[in-house]
């Protein structure tokens, strides 16, 4: 539905599947999943971090480390921190570990990891819905409609002016949004 609304968005017709058959479902089948994890990666968005604890390899790592864990295969930003325990009021380890590959070593018997995923759309808030619907307008504008033009417009409509770096726009109020419900959260946890 976020590919058939950039594309009415554009002034084309909505998609009834990728697999239609029709350029625009080839187009947007193409383009969307990494646009989508793109945008999740670019922002520490509140929802788009997992906690896990990671499952110890058998093997050991060459090198001064005594354990090897193995990485989410889902994540799509790397590990954002680090952590040996998983007790409430934890804080993330910086030093004593490294990643290599698809793992971390260290010398810890026990490791758990936040990092960003790759978020179902059914579980994304409607700010960021808004924001995938003008960014992937902007993706397509131009191989859709053969007006650049319109994915000029729409790539200021996704991140503002060249100037603000791709952070203004909608970008900045979906961060905004996302960031105001961050204070919320504390708030409620402090009362």
């Amino acid at each position: 539905s976020i590919c058939s609304d950039a594309l009415i968005l554009l002034g084309a017709s909505p998609l009834s599947s990728f697999s239609e058959g029709t350029d625009a479902a080839q187009i947007c089948d193409r383009l969307y999943d990494d646009l989508k994890d793109s945008l999740i990666a670019s922002y520490p968005w509140s929802w788009s971090f997992k906690k896990v604890q990671l499952a110890r390899l058998t093997s050991t790592p060459v090198s001064e480390w005594k354990y090897q864990y193995a990485l989410p295969g889902d994540t799509i930003a790397g590990v954002k921190a680090v952590f040996n325990t998983n007790n409430p009021g934890a804080r993330p380890i910086s030093h004593g570990w490294e990643i290599h590959d698809s793992h971390l070593d260290t010398n810890e018997e026990t490791i758990y990891v936040d990092y960003q995923y790759s978020v179902n759309e059914s579980q994304v808030p409607t700010y960021f819905v808004q924001l995938m619907k003008y960014a992937m307008a902007a993706e397509i504008a131009e191989t859709v409609t053969d007006q650049i033009t319109k994915a000029q417009y729409f790539e200021q409509k996704a991140y503002g002016s060249p100037q603000e770096n791709r952070r203004g726009g909608f970008f900045r109020q979906a961060t905004n949004i996302d960031g105001s419900s961050k204070q919320v959260d504390s708030w409620k946890s402090r009362r």
